[in-house]
């Protein structure tokens, strides 16, 4: 028997209505048999509602088996006697690090769990450097936690559990907030401590990248074991991970397009290194020369991307935000920022966790007043006196980090029809506008009666958004709307968004941590660094400054990577590779 073991585990949730009165079952996790041995790596894949989060919650206790059983270190969790025992071996980061950060200083926080297992305190004062520095968060070891960022919080949660040093890691979705540099870090740190200190990790993941190096690999689908192997097995099925609602690294999906025009690439293609290696290696009737003399030789650097003639519709003017003004606690959050918005663009905001993208997105609906500077829409300071702010919200439409934050109705329907309600709509128009926008981002009509509060992350954040479309904003705001997302839901709302925004005309503004997301959906960047906006420009033109982005926390999509890697450009060019597309299609072009 391994450290953990799954027996036919059977997890069904009872669903109610809004009045508490039980209307029926449902079967989350569906006759599942696990083996863990100790010191594996395992990654668990899945779409969401397929399971992965509520098995995590079986392997230390949170929840208990309808039927099956679940044993921990030998310790059965249907055991009362043994609850400590198994969360003290099995620690678990959660989704959302709210639900377990408790102190009200960061190294606090971090100390608590070690002081409950009666850490001696010379130790616990070592873990607690160790872990903070892991993490990159040692600097903010003073700070209150509500004073941090949601990726910087989400930092100190996996911290806090490193600390315990338990046999067994579990993490839920634990980089779904953070930068590409932090997800690096912490990954790293992770499996340094599988790898070196042995202790078993179980991560929940939808970053393909993240798991090409897991023992094994699981795929869940509507509660069950879909497919698991080593990440060479798992990944080289393309087309079935698609059918289940996930992806492949972009290096595996490239290599599986042009294997299907021909190419005489391997399967099991996992990094940028390996296609390479591998794209050298091909007969030369399949190499190009240089791609990189089919991009454009000049690029149109312009401050807006639509007539230059137009007026801004939102405009920041040299603002300055600071938290906690005349406190111990005073900081920084923006320096004299100026940025010019347009109607109907489609703008991304990237940089590093905490480097002011949520404070400045919530400037631009009145949520925060700047301490100096202005915020204008089309023209007007919303922060004067005499400025309707309760209208702005109408126009401007703002979904939160956590999803959780603007989800109270007793239904998912009830919730989305509240933005309509208050617009003054009548019921009937309400209920056409929830409908019209729960369609839109692909929320079952079997969950609309359920409570918002009962769904899994990434059908929260569906129906947080769906409650802001339901209002037809001219402008949408969206702070890192794909976290939680499986592959699939992430291209269905970003696809189903940048649709809308073709055909009504409304403007974008997108916080988002994934390159991948930003090249294939933007079309203007704006990069944050300590408060401050360091440029603005294309996406392609963006991800040329390689190092730049590495330098402030950032990255470039993994494409990118592999098409620099592979021509290694004399001189570094005006324009870049940023999609699959447009690889496959200057890849394709020597053979045609």
């Amino acid at each position: 028997m391994g450290i953990i073991t799954t027996e036919n585990l059977i997890h069904e949730y009872i669903r109610r209505d809004e009045n508490g009165d039980r209307i029926g079952e449902k079967r989350a996790v569906d006759d599942v048999c696990l083996d863990v041995e100790r010191g594996q790596f395992i990654s668990i894949l899945g779409h969401n509602g397929s399971g992965k989060s509520t098995l995590a919650k079986h392997i230390n206790a949170l929840l208990l088996p309808t039927d099956g059983r679940v044993v921990v270190l030998g310790m059965d969790t249907k055991d009362e006697d043994r609850l400590f025992d198994i969360r003290k071996a099995a620690g678990m980061v959660f989704q959302n690090p709210d639900n377990q950060i408790i102190a009200t200083v960061v190294e606090d926080d971090v100390a608590f769990g070690p002081e409950n297992l009666g850490v001696p305190p010379k130790e616990i004062e070592k873990r607690v450097e160790e872990c903070l520095k892991a993490v990159g968060m040692y600097e903010r070891k003073d700070d209150s936690p509500n004073r941090l960022s949601g990726g910087q919080k989400q930092r100190i949660a996996v911290a806090g559990i490193m600390a315990m040093k338990p046999d067994c890691i579990i993490l839920d979705e634990p980089t779904a907030m953070l930068d590409p540099d932090g997800r690096k870090e912490v990954l790293a740190t992770v499996r340094r401590l599988n790898q070196e200190e042995h202790i078993t990790v179980l991560l929940i993941t939808h970053y393909m990248n993240e798991v090409t190096f897991s023992d094994r690999v699981i795929v869940m689908d509507h509660g069950k074991i879909a497919m698991q192997g080593t990440p060479r097995e798992i990944f080289r099925r393309v087309s079935e991970l698609t059918a289940l609602g996930l992806d492949a690294p972009q290096a595996t999906v490239l290599a599986y397009r042009l294997r299907q025009k021909g190419f005489p690439l391997p399967e099991d293609i996992l990094t940028e290194e390996e296609f390479i290696k591998a794209y050298h290696e091909l007969p030369e009737e399949y190499r190009v020369s240089n791609p990189y003399d089919l991009l454009p030789k000049k690029v149109q650097e312009s401050v807006t991307l639509l007539s230059e003639h137009e007026a801004p519709l939102i405009e920041l003017k040299d603002v300055t935000y600071r938290y906690g003004t005349g406190t111990v606690y005073e900081k920084v959050a923006l320096k004299n920022v100026s940025m010019q918005i347009r109607k109907g663009e489609f703008v991304c905001l990237i940089g590093r966790t905490g480097s002011g993208k949520s404070t400045l997105i919530r400037m631009l609906n009145g949520l925060e007043k700047p301490s100096e500077g202005q915020v204008l829409y089309k023209g007007e300071d919303i922060n004067a006196a005499s400025y309707n702010r309760k209208e702005l919200r109408s126009h401007v439409g703002l979904v939160f980090q956590y999803p959780e934050d603007q989800l109270f109705e007793a239904t998912v329907l009830k919730d989305v029809c509240f933005g309509p309600k208050n617009q003054g709509l009548s019921g009937e128009e309400q209920l056409a506008r929830a409908r019209e926008a729960l369609e839109l981002v692909q929320v079952d009509e079997d969950i609309w009666n359920d409570s918002p509060l009962s769904l899994s992350g990434g059908q929260k954040r569906r129906v947080a958004i769906a409650g802001v479309m339901a209002m037809h904003p001219e402008v949408l705001i969206l702070d890192e709307p794909t976290a939680g997302l499986d592959p699939h839901g992430r291209d269905e709302i970003l696809s189903a968004i940048a649709q809308i925004r073709e055909r009504a005309g409304i403007t974008v503004v997108l916080v988002s941590h994934s390159m991948e997301d930003v090249a294939n959906f933007a079309n203007w960047i704006h990069v944050m660094d300590r408060g401050s906006l360091l440029y603005a420009g294309k996406p392609e033109v963006v991800f040329t400054h390689t190092e730049e982005l590495k330098r402030v926390g950032l990255d470039v999509p993994q494409i990118t990577k592999i098409m620099r890697g592979i021509f290694h450009p004399q001189e570094k060019p005006s324009m870049d590779f940023i999609t699959i597309e447009a690889a496959e299609k200057a890849l394709l072009s020597g053979k045609e």
